[in-house]
């Protein structure tokens, strides 16, 4: 693990102490099931059946690499926009420390719009994806980079039991092989180096051969223009999670429908 991963992770563990101090495990299995859930790969597999992109657009208003990236910030008019300019999903971050989320964000997206929703966090136990699910998450986060392989198969067993999706992150080969191992279509190849944070395009390149056909596979992280998605859908991730891009635009709408090769009316 890196040291930046590292350190949110310890701080996330601290987090998830103090929420199971004010609201025990049983106490929120009684929330329990939530909003039905919305097929997340579902509504992926549905604009490739159109042959459009799946664009899974990310609600963010800050990152430990760029600081604050939006100022006026407001899930469910974001959520709108990315939803009128044509993303088949949202991302919404809900880890509060580095990237100033809550899980009311997720909330008020979703609540929003009609677009299936996956909770972007730091998931290392079980509580917190029950947490998700109660949230009305409709697909889950796993970081292959902070989990042992047992921890991994465990959540993402749950995460299926309670309804959800799962979407495994991986940022090199060798956590490509361990996530390919587990049961969950969604792969996410993350562009950006945890070490270095430095972004580079070639590494879902360099892993995209290796995903099976059966595996729907998403590119993160660096993506920027309408050219950017076409350079990963040649590689073979036609599916895509954006953010810090369309979160800087003035017109989220309209830069959403252009990075995805789409006229939206007026």
């Amino acid at each position: 693990m890196t040291d930046v991963l590292a350190e949110i992770c310890a701080r996330q563990r601290q987090a998830v102490a103090r929420r199971k101090a004010r609201l025990p495990l049983a106490e929120l299995e009684r929330r329990l099931p939530g909003p039905p859930p919305r097929g997340f790969a579902a509504a992926l597999e549905a604009k490739l059946e159109q042959d459009q992109f799946g664009l899974i657009a990310e609600i963010k208003k800050a990152s430990p690499s760029r600081g604050l990236i939006r100022a006026d910030f407001d899930p469910p008019a974001l959520a709108s926009a990315y939803a009128a300019g044509g993303a088949a999903c949202l991302s919404v971050l809900t880890e509060s420390e580095h990237f100033h989320g809550a899980d009311r964000d997720l909330e008020a997206a979703r609540a929003a719009v009609t677009l299936p929703c996956l909770r972007k966090d730091f998931v290392l136990e079980a509580y917190q994806v029950v947490e998700t699910r109660a949230l009305g998450a409709d697909c889950m986060l796993l970081i292959m980079a902070a989990l042992e392989d047992h921890e991994a198969r465990t959540l993402a067993r749950l995460a299926r039991d309670l309804g959800m999706d799962v979407l495994i992150e991986v940022h090199d080969a060798a956590e490509l092989d361990r996530a390919l191992r587990l049961d969950s279509r969604l792969i996410g190849i993350n562009n950006r180096n945890l070490k270095s944070l430095r972004v580079d395009l070639g590494t879902t390149e360099e892993l995209a051969p290796r995903v099976p056909a059966d595996r729907l596979l998403v590119a993160e992280s660096g993506l920027h223009t309408h050219d950017d998605l076409e350079r990963m859908a040649a590689a073979g991730a036609r599916c895509c999670l954006v953010g810090e891009s369309l979160m800087r635009a003035a017109d989220v709408r309209s830069a959403t429908a252009a990075l995805l090769g789409l006229t939206v009316a007026a």
